[in-house]
């Protein structure tokens, strides 16, 4: 709980009091060359990580109730972290760019014949980020449907799929391209209104349920996802007609990564490791992804006085939140020999959500699911964690690259990935509540992307029936699970450590890597996944 002193602080003041209140502990110490990984992940505690968060939550509760890119509390993190840092004696770089910014401050949706229904926002619906503001109302019209299986749809891709649309609300299918590029077909072809359905090619939740998605760059019509089975009722209801409205913003702001690089080691062999720093704009984002964040910075801090036989790269991203343009913005600037000099990249997103379980990429694609394996070298990241988290006799589940996290521009660009990830508004199964505990028929993060991804996150909307089951199964930390990030952090520390002293499990590139740098952007684009698409 942050006291009203902290509260009624102007950013750079809370800043400056935070800065002085969390004094870093002792760091670990070795000598040139190997980092030892138990001397290290000793030294990173979960006091340490959990200080981090509380700043974090301060920052946001003197600046609107966020830290979103574009957005004062975003910079004032940024102050934080890049202080600290340099107190710490790394080298710190602040890179400035440009993003669309876009947020909803509110909307309705409503069917109006043949049977008036009011549907209920992040229930029923959910505004795609970047939808234009306004209202149309009028008739539904599916747009090249495929409702049987195996549901192989390319609705709204092409500009020929659209007929009858004009004056209408196009009832689109997710699948087989972009979202934006769907809507903006739509609103070509002179629709006034968009709904996007899930696609239902599978049984499971992330295909058949209401989902969250961006549609990268702002839109003219008001724009909207619903679940695979809404779309199926509005397909099947003869003379459907519906109101839609939405209350957007979408402009160009300045935002910035914060970059940390050791003062030693090999610059020809870069480890990398990132963890978004932005919030959405309606919430502190203590999970997502203050807890990455505050992980590696606790890392960083206690690794301060190491000397590793390779550079070690630490990089908080800025505008994850609106399309992972932060690293993608990182990765098609890097010059062809800085592209070459990094070995491999680690991420951290969402480390500690309150009804976890222990995901790790799956950089060899043995689980056979989503997408495929992550490029060469990904399969012995994925190793160091799954070694690690047998050492503490933890179980583990695949994470799949689904691209919708700041490894993705990397994975796309040839560079090997991996990284940590304990799940967000998908519903933990019994099978999962048996290996971690918890609550199942629960997301593994109930405030994902809602205010209540808070320190406190009753106060701030959560529902307190299922926090209070969870406080029964757990210890939180507000909306962060004690254990959950307290031992992401040791094996955020053990792989850092372990590549920082060695990389040479790591295979040289081969053409395949070649071949998507030359792609360009379009490449990193492409590996935007479900959050895109």
């Amino acid at each position: 709980m942050v006291s009203g002193s902290l509260r009624r602080l102007g950013g750079a003041a809370a800043v400056a009091v935070l800065l002085g209140t969390f004094a870093v502990a002792a760091p670990a110490r070795a000598g040139s060359g190997t980092v030892d990984a138990r001397k290290l992940t000793r030294s990173v505690t979960l006091g340490g990580v959990l200080r981090h968060l509380t700043a974090f939550q301060a920052i946001a509760s003197a600046n609107g109730g966020n830290r979103a890119s574009g957005q004062p509390g975003f910079d004032r993190s940024a102050d934080y972290v890049a202080t600290l840092l340099r107190r710490a004696g790394y080298q710190v770089t602040r890179q400035p760019f440009q993003f669309t910014f876009c947020e909803v401050s509110g909307s309705s949706f409503a069917q109006t014949a043949p049977t008036p229904t009011t549907y209920v926002d992040q229930e029923d619906y959910d505004v795609l980020d970047c939808s234009g503001a306004g209202t149309a109302s009028g008739a539904v019209v599916p747009v090249d449907l495929q409702l049987t299986t195996p549901n192989t749809s390319t609705s709204g891709c092409q500009p020929e799929d659209f007929t009858g649309v004009a004056g209408a609300i196009a009832l689109l299918q997710r699948g087989g391209c972009p979202f934006g590029q769907k809507v903006a077909n739509a609103e070509a072809a002179g629709a006034t209104g968009a709904i996007l359905m899930n696609q239902g090619d599978t049984t499971a939740p992330d295909r058949q349920d209401l989902f969250s998605g961006t549609l990268g760059e702002p839109v003219g019509i008001p724009a909207v996802s619903v679940s695979y089975p809404q779309g199926v009722a509005f397909a099947g209801t003869p003379g459907l007609t519906v109101t839609l409205t939405t209350d957007t913003i979408a402009e160009v702001r300045d935002t910035e990564n914060v970059i940390a690089e050791s003062r030693h080691g090999n610059p020809d062999e870069v480890v990398m490791v990132g963890a978004h720093l932005d919030s959405e704009p309606d919430t502190a984002g203590i999970n997502d992804n203050g807890s990455g964040s505050a992980g590696i910075l606790e890392v960083a801090l206690q690794m301060r006085h190491l000397r590793p036989t390779n550079k070690v790269r630490f990089a908080w991203w800025g505008a994850e939140e609106s399309n992972l343009v932060g690293s993608t913005y990182y990765v098609n600037n890097l010059s062809e020999a800085d592209h070459a000099r990094i070995a491999l990249y680690l991420n951290f997103d969402m480390i500690g959500s309150p009804n976890y379980s222990f995901g790790v990429f799956d950089g060899d694609d043995s689980a056979a699911t989503g997408a495929g394996p992550g490029p060469a070298g990904s399969a012995q990241i994925e190793a160091v964690f799954q070694a690690f988290f047998a050492s503490r006799a933890e179980a583990t589940r695949a994470a799949d690259f689904t691209g919708r996290s700041d490894y993705g521009p990397f994975i796309a660009d040839g560079i090997p990935a991996g990284g940590l990830f304990t799940g967000s508004d998908v519903l933990k199964t019994e099978a999962e509540a048996a290996l971690w505990g918890g609550v199942a028929g629960v997301p593994f993060d109930p405030c994902y992307h809602e205010p209540c991804d808070s320190l406190a996150p009753e106060r701030n909307g959560a529902d307190a029936a299922v926090y209070a089951q969870l406080r029964r199964e757990y210890r939180l930390f507000g909306n962060v699970n004690k254990h959950a990030i307290d031992t992401n952090a040791d094996a955020v520390a053990t792989a850092v450590a372990t590549f920082a002293s060695d990389t040479s499990a790591i295979p040289p590139r081969g053409p395949a890597a070649a071949s998507a740098r030359s792609a360009g952007p379009a490449a990193a684009q492409t590996a935007q996944g479900d959050w895109l698409r």
